[in-house]
């Protein structure tokens, strides 16, 4: 018999053990506990944390992934929906994604398809090969465009980065896909990163174009972004922090 979990009396009494516990593992992702896009405990580990069976995990997560709230591979569970962020230094992913507007909303997925030729390029990607691209787009309630972006990543990028690499296999165009931790994900993978962001004019005044640039402590491209601003209708905004002299 399944262990009760201190967390079960705040939960309706009539709702199923495993709906309860995909309601308390719901609340650890929305809260940041396990954040989105990494690999979530496994089945025995989640067993002991919520006091349950084996068993009543499986169920749970399968709520969850009904839901599209998880997503499972060969490497295990994952969290996808979006969460509470650490933000290393001023750089964020992508490159101009906190829009001045704070009404504007967001809308990110991610594609396994053709870069650019001008990423591929950059990326040293033959012409034509797919690769994961993300597609960013900031709008204000009414539809209208206020910053859109697109970042192409690296072979080395996914080969190195675990939690890249996880989303080739739901990268239909259509799943949300944030990836803000993207940077953060490099980091942890022992990557040092340089970046070069260039501002220069898209097509008209009224619009701005900032290309950033991202390689490793070797020069390896990791990967590049294209950021469109409705330059009279938004800001960019470039945070940086100094260290203190010692």
């Amino acid at each position: 018999m399944a262990r009760t979990t201190p967390h079960e009396p705040s939960q309706p009494a009539d709702r199923p053990l495993y709906a309860r516990v995909a309601a308390l593992l719901l609340d650890e992702l929305h809260d940041g506990t396990i954040p989105p896009g990494e690999r979530l405990p496994g089945e025995r580990h989640l067993a002991a944390h919520f006091g349950v069976s084996r068993e009543t995990v499986r169920q749970a997560l399968e709520v969850l992934r009904r839901g599209g709230l998880v997503a499972t591979d060969r490497r295990g569970s994952h969290a996808t929906l979006s969460g509470p962020v650490e933000t290393p230094g001023a750089l964020t992913f992508p490159v101009g994604a906190r829009p001045a507007d704070p009404c504007a909303v967001d809308r990110a997925t991610v594609a396994w398809e053709a870069p650019p030729p001008e990423h591929a390029r950059a990326l040293g990607l033959a012409p034509h090969r797919p690769t994961l691209v993300h597609h960013y787009r900031s709008a204000t309630p009414d539809g209208r465009a206020l910053r859109t972006a697109v970042t192409s990543f690296s072979a080395v990028a996914l080969a190195e980065v675990a939690e890249l690499a996880r989303y080739r296999e739901r990268a239909d165009g259509a799943t949300p896909a944030q990836l803000r931790r993207a940077y953060d994900w490099m980091r942890k993978a022992g990557l040092t990163l340089h970046h070069r962001d260039a501002i220069s004019q898209a097509g008209d005044a009224s619009r701005v174009r900032v290309t950033r640039r991202v390689h490793d402590q070797y020069a390896r491209p990791l990967e590049i972004t294209d950021l469109v601003v409705a330059a009279e209708q938004d800001a960019l905004v470039y945070e940086f922090t100094l260290p203190a002299a010692v």
